[in-house]
């Protein structure tokens, strides 16, 4: 069932949080699009009854398939190998790192992240991946890469990079600290770009 929720957010709330997340790092994301953005859980006929299909496992990466209204979505999945709050122990909800593509919107490689709790609004995080630290923006309980410009960059060093750590602070102030292992992202990529080009 989770897999269904993901599917849904992958999407409908991570197309309309990825649309808007280019325009926010272009500077000019719409209010209608922020309120849209902020709802990643839609209803699940927005995936046109499409059932992901696992095509592969590769380390901690699940690479999935699904053809939602006729258009055909991959996505790379992950849950962290470890999670920490501060204060300690407060309670979220799991969080998942996507890697998706999308041909009919010629969309390779979208990194997103579904971090578990809400936001604090207007708050920025960050990925650290390969010794780099990249600005995420913050939607709901959704990040995206702040400028568009350096998500090839930060994919090519999630390929070769051992884990990613991802920091948050949820809106009731509690900060957070993901760390996803890279193992096999990159197996799950190559098998996306294989199966995606259908």
């Amino acid at each position: 069932m989770f897999i269904k929720r993901i599917l849904t957010a992958v999407v409908a709330g991570v197309l309309v949080c990825g649309a808007a997340g280019f325009a926010h790092g272009q500077g000019a994301s719409s209010p209608k699009a922020a309120k849209a953005a902020a709802r990643p859980a839609v209803p699940a006929a927005a995936t046109g009854g499409a059932e992901p299909t696992l095509i592969g496992q590769f380390g901690s990466w699940g690479a999935y398939a699904a053809t939602p209204n006729g258009k055909r979505v991959c996505f790379a999945l992950a849950k962290p190998t470890s999670s920490k709050t501060n204060p300690p122990n407060r309670p979220r909800d799991p969080a998942y790192a996507f890697v998706s593509t999308r041909p009919s919107e010629k969309v390779i490689n979208e990194v997103s992240v579904m971090i578990g709790y809400a936001l604090k609004p207007g708050s920025e995080s960050t990925i650290e991946v390969g010794g780099a630290s990249y600005s995420m923006y913050t939607q709901g309980d959704g990040l995206w890469i702040k400028n568009a410009a350096e998500e090839e960059r930060m994919v090519e060093a999630m390929r070769r990079a051992p884990d990613a750590v991802i920091k948050g602070v949820s809106a009731k102030g509690t900060e957070t600290t993901d760390t996803f292992s890279l193992k096999g992202l990159a197996q799950a990529l190559d098998k996306i770009a294989q199966d995606c080009r259908r």
